[in-house]
């Protein structure tokens, strides 16, 4: 497939995990791709940008480059985000201004950075990696379902404030996916592999999200074939949100 030739995207957290999943797929179909990230060392043909997605002037700078380096950008994917465990009590005020700086107001200053190059775009997307968690209540997710629970909101708004302006947003919601980041979480357990089978058996499928397969989600909807598409979550979660199967 090659629908994006011609196209240019950036993805932020874009060296790792789904962030570099998505990046090489779109490249793969046809895009010019900037990762934006702490880590600048990414395959070819994608280009690594620094972008610190809490820092507004870096942010600016990055999104300048990659837009100078291609001649404009047309598609954005929000994908940098971290993690936080335990419940409300769990994590100080300190905390949760870093989870919200990064999850949510990172997306703000790329999409923000980003918006007068998407308004000359003849395909203009916006896609936010949100979460299961922004839609489902899950034990010790606390502060990073708050987080997507304003990405999913977010989301939605912004798609009704740019439609007219040619500038579709959405957002995906994986569920549990076999990212660098649940590694370390299971690495942190007392019995890692009972927590992996917790993990897995919470989702329908039984077995953790690729992130291969999110990047496949993200990449629909940042496409012209999902050019009707916007204002949409797209739950890549192995069914955890909807099915309620018989044990």
């Amino acid at each position: 497939m090659t629908e994006f030739n011609g196209l240019k995207a950036i993805v932020t957290g874009g060296a790792s995990g789904i962030g570099l999943a998505t990046a090489s797929l779109l490249a793969e179909r046809g895009a010019r791709v900037a990762c934006l990230d702490l880590n600048t060392e990414v395959p070819p043909p994608l280009h690594g940008i620094y972008a610190d997605v809490t820092d507004d002037a870096a942010v600016r700078a990055a999104v300048d480059q990659a837009a100078a380096m291609f001649d404009g950008l047309d598609i954005v994917v929000n994908n940098a985000g971290i993690g936080a465990h335990g419940t409300v009590e769990d994590n100080d005020d300190a905390e949760w201004a870093r989870v919200f700086d990064v999850n949510v107001y990172g997306m703000v200053r790329v999409s923000r950075a980003a918006l007068p190059y998407l308004r000359n775009s003849h395909h203009a997307a916006i896609v936010n990696t949100c979460s299961i968690a922004a839609t489902t209540g899950l034990p010790w997710r606390a502060l990073y379902g708050a987080t997507k629970g304003a990405v999913l909101s977010l989301t939605l708004n912004m798609a009704a404030d740019h439609i007219r302006e040619g500038i579709r947003v959405n957002c995906v919601n994986p569920g549990t996916v076999d990212t660098p980041w649940v590694g370390r979480l299971l690495a942190a357990a007392d019995d890692p592999a009972v927590e992996l089978a917790a993990l897995q058996a919470r989702q329908p499928t039984g077995r953790l999200v690729a992130a291969e397969e999110v990047a496949a989600a993200i990449a629909y909807l940042a496409s012209p074939l999902a050019g009707a598409t916007t204002g949409t979550a797209l739950a890549v979660d192995g069914g955890m949100r909807s099915l309620r199967l018989r044990t």
